[in-house]
């Protein structure tokens, strides 16, 4: 496998059905991290009891799979399918530093803010939302972290747990910057709204705020914020623009791969992780074997040295 890669974010670990990730199709691929998301939806019951159910799983699939659970840089193996755990809804640690702290405890080393919902910790780019068939975009004049949510990134940065803004408001990615300073975030599955305008991509601004954070942005593969166009050909030319959009906003080192697998309806491209290395080789073409090698392993392992 000519690139190894880092994936920084899938729904597996709380999807139900017909996995799209499945071990076999991470070695097909070449994957050589893959950021597990206890994903948390957050109107059904305690969404904190719910993130416990899911690092239990995620502490199983480890066994059972032979997946080598990283903490820190020094537990990744090369030879290895190495696993990180992460929270996507700070919901779910229900207005307590504690719970943070006993996330972080249990593996947890990155957590996005908010998801499709207002939180305690800030504000999404959706509002009043209601599925997949109502996205209304909240850009204009959209709030951002709360008073709790700036104690939770403050505490966040003192744990070394890495702060993710995908699904935050233009507001909240603002206030990140703002109370992290120089310290890298992330967004973990966003892409380019130059290239498609819809409420989850980011804009140019907000790419050279995570860019010149030291942060990096995970290329999301969801064929509804790629483009129109769901056809495999259409999907291919879109991910590449969306990767020249977020490489020419912010540099040759935020680009990263957040593909949001078993969160997100097949791809005709990029249908599970055997196919990412088509992404890649098109990357090569188009940006070269020095900077693809950064998008797909180098870019990310920096932040999560930091």
């Amino acid at each position: 496998m000519k690139y190894r890669y880092c994936d920084m974010h899938c729904d597996t670990l709380t999807a139900e059905g017909a996995l799209q990730v499945v071990p076999e199709r991470h070695r097909a691929g070449g994957c050589y991290l893959q950021c597990f998301a206890a994903f948390l939806f957050q109107p059904d019951g305690s969404l904190y009891r719910r993130a416990l159910a899911a690092f239990d799983k995620f502490d199983g699939w480890c066994r059972e799979y032979g997946l080598n659970r990283v903490g820190r840089v020094s537990d990744l193996k090369e030879n290895a399918l190495n696993a990180v755990l992460t929270v996507e809804e700070g919901a779910a640690i229900e207005g307590d530093l504690h719970k943070l702290e006993e996330f972080y405890a249990r593996g947890v080393r990155m957590m996005t803010l908010t998801w499709n919902f207002a939180n305690r910790l800030g504000f999404p780019n959706l509002s009043d939302y209601a599925g997949a068939d109502a996205l209304p975009n909240v850009r204009e004049g959209a709030r951002g972290l709360t008073e709790f949510g700036v104690s939770v990134v403050e505490h966040m940065k003192e744990l070394h747990m890495i702060v993710d803004v995908s699904h935050g408001s233009d507001a909240l990615v603002r206030d990140v910057k703002h109370v992290l300073k120089d310290t890298p975030f992330v967004a973990s599955h966003s892409d380019a709204a130059s290239v498609y305008d819809c409420p989850r991509n980011l804009r140019d601004e907000e790419i050279r705020a995570i860019a010149d954070s030291g942060g990096v942005i995970g290329l999301n593969f969801c064929a509804d914020f790629l483009s129109e166009d769901k056809t495999k050909e259409g999907q291919r030319a879109a991910a590449l623009a969306h990767a020249r959009a977020i490489l020419n906003a912010g540099g040759e080192d935020v680009l990263a791969l957040g593909s949001d697998f078993d969160g997100i309806p097949e791809n005709a491209f990029l249908r599970s992780p055997a196919d990412v290395p088509l992404l890649l080789s098109d990357f090569e073409r188009e940006f070269g074997p020095r900077v693809t090698e950064k998008i797909a392993k180098d870019n990310f392992l920096r932040v999560f040295r930091t």
